[in-house]
């Protein structure tokens, strides 16, 4: 039932997409169609024995994608083949889908759901990179992933040479923000004990200034100057943020109470 599954020396990436057949519905056997991207069937086994505990006989369809070295590969690269993907099960869903991502699948779901014309009505982040990553020592740079890489010293250098993330803030498309703004609920999920997340209120779309002190998402200028919905969302109250300590980055998708909590209960 997750995301994208990613790790500093190596990046896992896991997508689901949970299908709502309607909100009548009262039988939750055919409630979510799932579809998981990912490079490890122990944790699409996890993520979807959790799903089946809630809701039993969910239909699950397993994809795999961007295995092992692939998952290195450019982001808009995974963005334009996991488009392939899911746009047929989001044209065969007149009511809508659910978008779960994982780590670094928030980042890829935000660039499918800014090329998209799409009909999602929940996205669930789950400690994600949303607003960057950045890493203060020597050695973390060395696995830092370019594509979301965002150093709080050199700004004017990740405007200029950033190909992915800034691309989906600046606002320099008006269709990614017309689409990001199509959607319903966003929740953001995270919390201050991840350990890779850096820093961890990047999963809210938080960030670090010049002084690398943090501002928060309201206080970020893409967030005032609305560049790619943000704030429009957030004045409709469909922002959820949840800060929850206690959990490390690789824990996040088998935690039973996060799930119960904060994942569950929107996916009605």
């Amino acid at each position: 039932m997750h995301g994208i599954i990613g790790s500093p020396t190596e990046a896992e990436y896991l997508i689901s997409i949970l299908q709502k057949i309607g909100y009548e519905e009262i039988n939750l056997q055919d409630l979510y169609k799932m579809i998981d991207i990912g490079s490890n069937n122990l944790h699409l086994r996890i993520l979807s024995s959790v799903l089946l505990k809630v809701h039993p006989g969910t239909q699950i369809t397993a994809v795999n994608a961007f295995n092992r070295y692939q998952s290195f590969e450019p982001l808009w690269e995974k963005v334009n083949n996991i488009t392939k993907i899911v746009q047929p099960i989001m044209n065969s869903s007149p009511d809508g889908v659910h978008l779960i991502c994982f780590s670094q699948g928030g980042l890829i779901c935000r660039g499918l759901l800014s090329v998209l014309e799409h009909n999602v009505d929940t996205f669930i982040a789950l400690s994600s990179p949303l607003a960057g990553q950045y890493f203060y020592t020597k050695n973390g740079q060395k696995w830092s992933v370019a594509n979301y890489w965002r150093d709080p010293h050199h700004t004017d250098l990740y405007h200029e040479f950033s190909s992915y993330l800034y691309k989906l803030d600046s606002g320099q498309n008006s269709n990614y923000r017309n689409n990001f703004a199509r959607l319903k609920k966003l929740v953001l999920i995270g919390g201050p004990d991840d350990g890779v997340i850096t820093p961890w209120q990047s999963s809210h779309f938080g960030f670090y200034d010049g002084n690398e002190k943090i501002k928060e998402m309201r206080n970020q200028e893409y967030f005032l100057n609305d560049t790619f919905g943000l704030k429009e969302l957030d004045l409709r109250g469909a922002i959820d943020t949840h800060v929850i300590p206690g959990v490390e980055h690789v824990h996040w998708y088998r935690n039973s109470t996060v799930f119960n909590k904060y994942i569950e209960p929107y996916l009605t």
